[in-house]
């Protein structure tokens, strides 16, 4: 059983650096879906192991701790299991809508440019626009039909259905919850339990959610307290530095070549850089760039304020409509951009078109959520005040005018 020390350790209130940092990942995830985008170039993928994934799938643990675990304390395991359930079946929905919103999309580019299936080839959705529709439609409702870029919902989805084992098992033991999820990450890693991604071939899912689960419980460990955050140490902060920087000189090509033949990259195990199946040399990178992260946003995050980072907070707060909208908006930038060409200033112009639109996006979406048509009409307010303030006979002759 968790003792109830850690339970009452466990925090309440979101951090303000989850937001932050989810929202910085969400602009970078929309440039590196931006086909042939010379601003992807500079992201944290150009300079590591590891990328914004790893961004969207930690913080995304750590949102589900803070968003679903108080259900399973307060309301019993069955319903934070109805809880993940809810929200897995909106995950579902939110991939099938992406996927025909996408596919409908390039159709009509093709369409109305005259392209052919050039924009529908882009995404692998051939077989879909075909003879072959019915079957692509019942893997597409099963799951077994993924194609190129639709890979990360499915992933999410499977994760959050995990959520009530890793739950159960932390009800003997948070111990046994990190195991479980070590375990299954370790046998995941050697190639087994592979989604099938299409009917028609042997490929599989490009992420597999049983191996990408370790970064998404370890920052749902992290918020739950089976972890404890580690202290701002500057031997901490340089071994974080020296293993960023060795890995920015191995995921570079030119710069390899600076180094001594037997630590290339070409000599390090594939399966250690793996992103598929999530290589440990991914997991400590991002580990690393976390740390100094988490190092530089100062305790609780004292260091982030002001307007930019607001704005960047709005937009992690509303992490899956901006994923979903930075989808459609790359896919649409790269149909404008292979009709209107590659040069600097189109490019530029389709990044902070989309970047500022991801920004409405979120911002409108945050309106709704307020539900603004369930507030008190302002005239209504006025009028309650002056019933409080007013003799009677005024408050008729008011209610009269």
């Amino acid at each position: 059983m968790t003792t109830a020390s850690n339970a009452a350790a466990v925090p309440r209130q979101r951090d303000i650096r989850l937001d932050f940092f989810r929202g910085i990942g969400m602009f970078i995830i929309f440039i590196a879906h931006v086909p042939n985008n010379d601003w992807s170039l500079w992201i944290p993928a150009r300079f590591g192991f590891s990328d914004a994934t790893e961004i969207f799938v930690f913080c995304s643990g750590m949102a589900s701790a803070i968003a679903f675990a108080s259900v399973f304390e307060k309301r019993g395991f069955w319903m934070g299991t109805a809880r993940i359930a809810h929200r897995s079946w909106q995950v579902y929905w939110a991939h099938i809508g992406l996927f025909f919103a996408a596919a409908a999309m390039l159709s009509a580019a093709d369409i109305l440019l005259d392209t052919g299936t050039k924009n529908i080839a882009s995404l692998n959705l051939q077989k879909f626009i075909s003879t072959e529709t019915a079957a692509c439609l019942a893997g597409l409702f099963t799951l077994t039909y993924v194609p190129n870029l639709f890979d990360i919902l499915p992933m999410y989805l499977v994760i959050l259905m995990l959520i009530p084992v890793v739950m159960a098992l932390s009800r003997l033991n948070p111990i046994c919850a990190i195991v479980f999820c070590v375990a299954l990450w370790l046998i995941a890693t050697q190639g087994y339990w592979r989604f099938p991604a299409e009917p028609w071939s042997e490929r599989r899912w490009y992420f597999n959610p049983l191996a990408w689960q370790l970064v998404f419980f370890t920052g749902f460990a992290f918020i739950r307290g089976w972890i404890p955050a580690p202290p701002i140490d500057k031997r901490l902060v340089w071994i974080a530095s020296i293993i960023t920087v060795v890995s920015m000189f191995l995921n570079k090509p030119e710069l390899v070549q600076l180094l001594p033949d037997g630590v290339r990259r070409s000599a390090i195990p594939a399966v250690l850089m793996d992103k598929s199946n999530f290589g440990i040399i991914r997991y400590v990178h991002f580990l690393s760039l976390a740390y100094l992260a988490y190092a530089a946003a100062g305790d609780k995050g004292e260091r982030l304020s002001g307007a930019f980072v607001s704005m960047c907070c709005r937009v992690g707060q509303q992490a899956l409509a901006v994923f979903i909208a930075g989808i459609m908006l790359a896919l649409l930038s790269g149909v404008v951009l292979r009709q209107a060409g590659y040069t600097g200033f189109n490019v530029a112009l389709a990044n902070i078109t989309g970047m500022v639109l991801l920004i409405a996006v979120a911002y409108t979406v945050s309106w709704f959520k307020r539900t603004p048509w369930k507030q008190p009409h302002r005239n209504k307010i006025i009028l309650q005040r002056e019933t409080q303030t007013s003799p009677p006979s005024e408050i008729s002759s008011a209610k009269l005018k």
